[in-house]
């Protein structure tokens, strides 16, 4: 890893929020009227900020013909998360022997709002080792699949993009690090992923995908 970077995706990479976050979500989706495949849900939602996000779902309930979607959906979300989050969340299995086995500079770059990473990275301890480098996609004007928050990560760490590696489970996460120039691997080992998702993370574009942290570690010859 000499020279490079590495830059994390948080929710389903670092941490295992995004499969209480997708479930919370489903259910309070489906009591709306909104019911999507894991495939559909997961090509188009994960990884969004929780603007874009909740700009699709109004888009998709205008076509149930069931009046206005709510406004308090994302609070609900929210509220629902973190009361699942003070109790289930973790660091993904493996994540802590890899980070120790790594040489160079990392940083988070994150959808999540700036106190919600904030909080996942220390209920999970890891503030301390992404610390200063942990980035909301809070700081940029345009979140992913748009490139900005990986190029804002990167010019923090004082890398060029073509120096960088990115580490993602979305398609629109992986999409965002393609089109920031980096280097991207895909990560299916953050307990949400279906059978079709690395499938779905090679077609946006992923170099590389790992089901887990050993096997990525296995294949820390791939590099730049």
């Amino acid at each position: 890893m000499t020279g490079s970077a590495i830059i994390f995706d948080c929710d389903g990479v670092l941490v295992n929020s995004e499969q209480i976050a997708i479930a919370v979500e489903r259910a309070l989706l489906e009591d709306l009227g909104l019911t999507y495949t894991d495939a559909d849900y997961q090509s188009r939602f994960v990884g969004l900020s929780d603007a874009r996000f909740e700009t699709a779902l109004r888009a998709d309930f205008v076509g149930l013909g069931r009046g206005t979607f709510p406004d308090d959906f994302m609070t609900q979300v929210r509220a629902e998360c973190w009361h699942r989050f003070t109790s289930e969340l973790q660091a993904v299995e493996g994540l802590t022997d890899y980070l120790a086995t790594l040489d160079c500079p990392v940083a988070v770059a994150s959808s999540s709002g700036v106190r919600s990473l904030e909080r996942k990275l220390t209920l999970t301890g890891l503030a301390e080792r992404f610390a200063p480098h942990a980035y909301s996609g809070d700081l940029v004007e345009n979140g992913k699949p748009a490139p900005d928050l990986f190029l804002y990560a990167a010019t923090q760490l004082g890398y060029e993009p073509h120096r960088c590696i990115v580490i993602e489970d979305s398609a629109n996460g992986v999409r965002a690090g393609v089109s920031a120039g980096m280097m991207v691997w895909g990560f299916t080992g953050g307990g949400h992923a279906d059978e079709g998702l690395a499938g779905r993370l090679h077609h946006a574009g992923a170099h590389h995908v790992f089901a887990s942290y050993p096997e990525m570690q296995a294949g820390l010859s791939v590099s730049l």
